[in-house]
């Protein structure tokens, strides 16, 4: 008899730039059809699951402000941004088989539904995928902030940070052959090493209500399953406090 999954609930954190695959702008449907199956297969094990998904490979914020657009403008159309690609992986995710509900913290009622924490909670009851598009909805916090954030409400057991890298290494290992990679680490040591795998907020956020992060490569098919049914390569983050 297969052993439970040692999570009944999580939230996928899923940038923008994966979703573009192998191009630089854009959204890679193989990858996001590919990420609609392993889904599919961790609904299959009876875990739900909810998504925060960037908008990096369409606008990112940071940089539209950084070519001069006002800063709370820039972050308003980078969350504009990952509107689009939660209603890519909306149909992503249903032409694989699997209900799935966009939650928006922007109010835009003809494509998606607004973001309302009880609503959520009744749509994970009844087996749907909910993807949350719009960050926090407010301008100067990122996409792993609103991951954190969203995480806590829904009462996720787990954050889960796909990556273009297995964990979360000392330094950019496609770029600094030697750098180390972590197994386990705490909060605080992702905080005063400067890691940088999340924000600080996110980090800080995550602490307080005692979610794991765990740091995986979404690059493989299978990876996502394998991670939460605790066989897959990943940095778990947590605890130490």
């Amino acid at each position: 008899m297969p052993r439970p999954p040692p999570y009944r609930r999580v939230l996928l954190k899923i940038s923008g730039e994966a979703l573009a695959g192998r191009g630089d702008f854009g959204i890679d449907w193989a990858f996001a059809s590919d990420l609609a199956r392993d889904i599919a297969a961790v609904k299959d094990m009876g875990v739900q699951l909810c998504l925060v998904v960037g908008g990096g490979n369409l606008f990112r914020g940071a940089a539209l402000a950084g070519a001069g657009v006002e800063r709370a403008s820039a972050d308003h159309i980078g969350m504009l941004a990952t509107v689009i690609n939660a209603l890519a992986l909306q149909h992503a995710l249903e032409a694989g088989g699997v209900s799935a509900r966009v939650l928006s913290a922007l109010h835009i009622q003809a494509v998606c539904e607004p973001y309302v924490r009880r609503r959520a909670l009744r749509h994970l009851d009844r087996g749907r995928v909910v993807v949350f598009a719009a960050g926090t909805g407010n301008p100067f916090f990122s996409t792993d902030t609103a991951a954190a954030l969203r995480a806590a409400e829904m009462g996720c057991d787990a954050l889960l940070k796909a990556t273009q890298v297995d964990g979360v290494y000392s330094s950019d290992p496609r770029t600094h052959p030697n750098a180390v990679r972590y197994d386990r680490l705490t909060y605080r040591e992702v905080l005063s090493q400067d890691l940088r795998v999340m924000d600080a907020a996110a980090i800080s956020l995550a602490r307080e209500s005692g979610i794991p992060i765990l740091v995986f490569s979404i690059h493989g098919a299978g990876m996502l399953p394998g991670v939460i049914a605790g066989k897959g390569t990943c940095t778990v983050i947590g605890g130490g406090d």
